[in-house]
């Protein structure tokens, strides 16, 4: 499967998160980190969701790059 990560850069470092996995965060002083942090939150949210024998959720968001002159 493959999930849309959000990052996000921090002043102390980067946040990544799911959003067709709600709950599912990570974050690390790296963007790699980060990267590699929230592929194994995403395997442990799925194996959750298994154990509780709910749905995983087919993945439905994208993410686009949208360029915008400056105000």
């Amino acid at each position: 499967m493959r999930f849309t990560v959000i990052l996000e850069h921090g002043e102390t470092g980067w946040g990544a998160h799911v959003p067709d996995l709600p709950g599912c965060v990570a974050a690390g002083e790296t963007r790699e980190d980060a990267l590699e942090l929230i592929r194994a939150a995403i395997e442990l949210h799925i194996e959750g969701l298994h154990e509780e024998g709910l749905p995983v959720p087919e993945p439905r968001s994208e993410g686009e790059i949208v360029e915008v002159g400056a105000a």
